[in-house]
């Protein structure tokens, strides 16, 4: 609990064949934040670097994976990756292009100590014009709540399991391309549960696996 892996981008994301299962790789960047200690911000690829990295922020939280994680998610949907800039200013002006300027709220959240407000003030376009037409807007909207500006904005972890994207994977009935069955999706550690409200653990585990799991216990 509490590492940071600083590096999420399609080549350490691993996924087993048969089972469709995702393994993460390569933590040599990885890294348990404390608050209060200085971070390096040249850190994560740059195409799916945060923007609070880009600020220069020190004081940076988890929330760096979650938009990296973002940046992947639309890039399986484009098949090219969202932001493609050719150093950090310019990445920084690739996203600005396509979500908006940040407000000075978004900025004090992801750098306080960042004092220069001199951005060019850009609306934001719309998601199917930044992906694809054809997207449900339970798509977008998970896109859209792991791509924000302010990282206290950004959905946490498990409430993204929780999101609706997700439902077929608490069907009990949803097979993989292979029509086999899912592999277990649900064996959440207790500190992990612990670390969200009760609704948040309700969601978590569909109720055939709290049956099945109590039946177990018996």
């Amino acid at each position: 609990m509490g590492v940071c892996h600083r590096d999420i981008k399609p080549q350490n994301l691993l996924i087993i064949p048969k089972t469709g299962e995702l393994r993460i790789g390569d933590f040599g960047s990885a890294k348990r934040l404390e608050k209060g200690v200085v971070k390096t911000s040249y850190i994560c690829s740059r195409y799916y670097r945060a923007p609070e990295l880009l600020f220069s922020s020190t004081g940076y939280t988890n929330k760096i994976d979650l938009w990296s994680i973002g940046c992947v998610f639309a890039e399986m949907l484009i098949l090219r990756p969202l932001f493609t800039g050719q150093s950090g200013a310019k990445q920084l002006v690739k996203i600005i292009q396509l979500l908006g300027t940040p407000t000075q709220e978004d900025i004090k959240a992801m750098n306080p100590n960042y004092s220069t407000f001199n951005l060019p003030q850009i609306k934001s376009k719309p998601w199917k014009q930044i992906l694809r037409n054809d997207l449900d807007q339970n798509t977008i909207d998970l896109i859209s709540n792991l791509l924000q500006y302010n990282p206290n904005k950004r959905i946490d972890p498990l409430e993204a399991c929780t999101h609706p994207f997700f439902d077929d994977l608490r069907d009990p009935n949803t097979l993989l391309p292979n029509n086999q069955p899912l592999p277990e999706l649900f064996d959440f550690d207790s500190d992990e549960l612990n670390s969200v409200d009760f609704e948040i653990r309700k969601k978590l585990i569909p109720s055939h696996i709290m049956e099945s799991q109590k039946k177990q216990m018996k």
